[in-house]
C-alpha cells in the first residue's frame, strides 16, 4: 500500500478517561465490526480487563478509513492508563508516529495525562489532544482545553471535542487524525528491518509476534532472523488484527500486523528484537526498548496441588506475553521451592497472580512485597538485594539506599494542607507547586518508593474526596537510616517475614507486624514466643499460648503435690515438645508483613 495512506498512531490517556470505548467507537464508524457485533472494550480481550474495566495489555487493530475519495489504513495501538503498564504505553509509542492524548471533559488533565504528554513528546510524536466526555452534565470541554494549552502549549481551539457514549465528534478525529499524524517514513525496496513491540503464545501455532515493519518488506515463506537471539525462522503466516485475524501475503514498510513462523520455544523471542531477512539481512538492528526497571519484588511458591515445574511453564508463557515481568528461582527453609518475581507495581503483582491462577489453573502462595534496594559494602563494591533475607553481614555493610521516586500529585487547591501533612509522615521532599488551574495545583515531591507503593493511592484519594491523582518515576538512590527487622519464631528468623525499614519506624512496625502474626497463627501444644529484633536487639515480643489440657480435673482433694505432679509432667511434657516441634504458618501470616505496613 502507498505509505503515504497509512497512519500508526496510539491512543493515551489517564485512567477511566475512555480510551478503550473511543477505539470501539472508531470501529464501529469504519464499519470494521457492525452494531449487532458493537459491545464495550471490544479491544480488551481478557476476562480480567473486562472485570476490571481497565485495560492492561496494548491492543493493535488496523482500520480502513474512507476519505476524499481515499481509503487510509490506520493502524491503532490502545494502551493501558494505568501507572504500573507505563512500559506497555512506551513500547506501543515506538512503534506509532502520533498519539490522541484523550482528555475526560469533566476531570481535566490528571497525572498520567501529563506523564504520557511527556513520554509521547520524548519519542517525538504528533500529539492530537481529543476532549471527550462532553456528552456529561458536569462536561467543561473548554477548561479542559485551556489545561491541554497550558500543558504542551498546543492552541486550545486546535483540540477535537468528542463523545465515545454517543459517537458525538468521532468524524472530526478521523479526521484530525489523517490531517495531522505523519504518514510513515520508509522504503519497501530497502533491506527489511521489523521490530517485534509484543508477542502472544497459541497453543496450535507457538509463538505469534506483533511487528512493525520500518523498513523492506517481509511475505509469507521468507526465511527470517532474529538480529538479536540470532535464530532462523520461516514466515508460515501473516496477518492484521481488523479487529478478527486477517491472513495477508505480505507487510509493507509503514504497516503494523503479526507474523507466525512456528516457533515453539517461548524463550527464543525476546520483545524489542529486529526481524530481517535472513539471506539479505539488514546492517544493523532497530534501537528496540529500554529494559523495565522493576519497582516491586515479590516470592511466588506453589500451592499444595501445583507442582514446581508447572508453576514455571505458567510463568514462562505469561512472560511472552507481559515483558515487563521477570522471574528467577529460590528456595526457602520455611516455603521450599519458588520463585522471586519482579513487577513494575503492585497492581502489576496482582494482575500476574491472578493470570496465573485463571488462565493456567495455578495456585500461589506469595510473599509480602518489596522494593529493591543498593547496599554499599565496606570493601567498596555495590550489590542490588530485592528481599531483606539477601543483606549481606551487617558489619560489612557500609549504608543502605532506598529507591527515590518523582511524584507529580493533582489536587484540588484547598487539600494542599492534608497532602502535606501525609508527605510528611512519608518521609518526602518537597520540590515545587504549579497551578494548572484556579482550583486544581500540581505538587512535586520526592518520596521514598517503598512509602508509596503499599497504601499512598488510598490515602491520597481519601484526603482528596477522590479528585486526587498521581503518577511517579524512579529517579535514583539514596542513602538513609536503614535496618533489617528480623521476626523471630520460637527463637528462629523465617526470612520471608523479614522487611527493611526506616530506623525511626522500626519498633513501631515490628510491634504492630508480631500483634499481627499472634492473631494469624493458630495456638499449638507448646508455647510460641514471636519476637521483632534489630540485629541482635529485640524489640518487641508477643507470645501465643500453649492449647492446654486441664490435667488436674479429677483430682479432687488431696494433697497439693499430686496436683504439682500433674502439672509438672505437663511442664516437662511441653518443653520436649517444643523442642521438636515445627510452628505451621499460614499464607495469611506472610501477608500480614504487608498490612502491618499499611496501618
Amino acid at each position: 500500500m502507498d505509505p503515504s495512506l497509512i497512519r500508526n498512531f496510539c491512543i493515551i490517556a489517564h485512567i477511566d478517561h475512555g480510551k478503550s470505548t473511543l477505539a470501539d467507537r472508531m470501529l464501529l464508524r469504519s464499519g470494521a465490526i457492525t452494531d449487532r457485533e458493537f459491545h464495550e472494550q471490544m479491544l480488551d480481550d481478557m476476562e480480567l480487563e473486562r472485570e476490571r474495566g481497565i485495560t492492561i495489555k496494548a491492543s493493535a487493530v488496523t482500520i480502513d478509513y474512507e476519505h476524499d475519495g481515499k481509503t487510509y489504513m490506520l493502524n491503532l495501538i490502545d494502551t493501558p492508563g494505568h501507572v504500573d503498564f507505563h512500559y506497555e504505553v512506551s513500547r506501543a509509542l515506538t512503534a506509532c508516529d502520533g498519539a490522541l492524548l484523550v482528555v475526560d471533559a469533566a476531570q481535566g488533565v490528571e497525572a498520567q495525562t501529563v506523564a504520557n504528554a511527556h513520554l509521547a513528546d520524548r519519542h517525538d510524536l504528533t500529539i492530537v489532544p481529543v476532549i471527550n466526555k462532553i456528552d456529561l452534565p458536569t462536561a467543561r470541554p473548554e477548561d479542559a482545553a485551556m489545561e491541554i494549552e497550558h500543558l504542551i502549549a498546543h492552541p486550545a481551539e486546535n483540540c477535537v471535542f468528542t463523545s465515545a457514549k454517543t459517537g458525538e465528534g468521532i468524524e472530526d478525529m478521523l479526521e484530525a487524525i489523517v490531517r495531522d499524524v505523519p504518514p510513515p517514513t520508509g522504503d519497501a525496496g530497502a533491506k527489511l528491518q521489523a521490530l517485534i513491540f509484543d508477542s502472544t503464545f497459541d497453543d496450535y501455532r507457538g509463538v505469534i509476534v506483533y511487528v512493525r515493519v520500518f523498513e523492506g518488506a517481509i511475505r509469507v515463506g521468507d526465511k527470517v532472523r532474529m538480529m538479536g537471539a540470532g535464530d532462523v525462522y520461516q514466515i508460515s503466516d501473516l496477518g492484521k488484527f481488523c479487529p478478527q485475524p486477517r491472513s495477508v501475503n505480505s507487510l509493507a514498510a509503514g504497516e503494523v500486523g503479526y507474523a507466525a513462523a512456528n516457533i515453539r520455544t517461548v524463550s527464543a523471542i525476546h520483545v524489542g528484537d529486529t526481524l530481517t531477512l535472513a539471506g539479505d539481512p539488514a546492517a544493523e538492528a532497530l534501537p528496540g526498548y529500554q529494559p523495565p526497571q522493576h519497582m516491586v519484588f515479590c516470592d511466588f511458591y506453589p500451592g499444595p496441588t501445583t507442582q514446581f515445574p508447572t508453576m514455571r511453564d505458567a510463568l514462562e508463557k505469561l512472560l511472552l506475553n507481559d515483558a515487563a515481568l521477570t522471574f528467577q528461582a529460590i528456595s526457602s527453609e520455611a516455603m521450599g521451592f519458588g520463585f522471586r518475581c519482579g513487577f513494575l507495581g503492585m497492581l502489576h503483582m496482582e494482575i500476574v497472580q491472578e493470570r496465573l491462577e485463571r488462565e493456567h489453573k495455578i495456585e500461589v502462595v506469595q510473599t509480602a512485597p518489596t522494593v529493591p534496594y543498593q547496599v554499599l559494602r565496606t570493601d567498596g563494591s555495590l550489590v542490588e538485594v530485592d528481599s531483606a533475607g539477601e543483606l549481606p553481614e551487617p558489619d560489612t555493610i557500609e549504608e543502605i539506599q532506598e529507591p527515590i521516586v518523582r511524584v507529580d500529585l493533582i489536587v484540588p487547591a484547598d487539600a494542599i494542607g492534608g497532602i502535606m501533612a501525609l508527605a510528611e509522615e512519608r518521609r518526602a521532599i518537597y520540590r515545587e507547586t504549579e497551578y494548572l488551574s484556579a482550583d486544581r495545583v500540581i505538587l512535586t515531591y520526592e518520596f521514598p518508593l517503598a512509602e508509596i507503593i503499599y497504601d499512598f493511592h488510598d490515602k491520597l484519594k481519601s484526603a482528596t474526596r477522590g479528585y486526587g491523582t498521581m503518577d511517579y518515576e524512579v529517579i535514583g538512590y539514596r542513602a538513609n537510616d536503614l535496618v533489617k527487622l528480623d521476626i523471630l519464631v520460637n527463637g528462629q528468623p523465617v526470612d520471608a517475614l523479614s522487611v527493611i525499614c526506616h530506623r525511626s519506624k522500626a519498633e513501631r512496625r515490628g510491634r504492630r507486624l508480631i500483634i499481627r502474626l499472634r492473631q494469624e497463627i493458630a495456638r499449638h501444644q507448646f508455647e510460641i514466643a514471636l519476637q521483632a529484633a534489630i540485629g541482635a536487639r529485640v524489640i518487641a515480643r508477643e507470645t501465643i499460648k500453649p492449647v492446654r489440657k486441664h490435667v488436674t480435673a479429677k483430682c479432687y482433694g488431696g494433697d497439693i503435690t499430686r496436683k504439682r505432679k500433674l502439672l509438672d509432667k505437663q511442664k516437662a511434657g511441653k518443653r520436649r515438645m517444643k523442642m521438636v516441634g515445627n510452628v505451621e504458618i499460614p499464607q495469611k501470616a506472610f501477608m500480614a508483613v504487608l498490612e502491618a505496613g499499611e496501618e
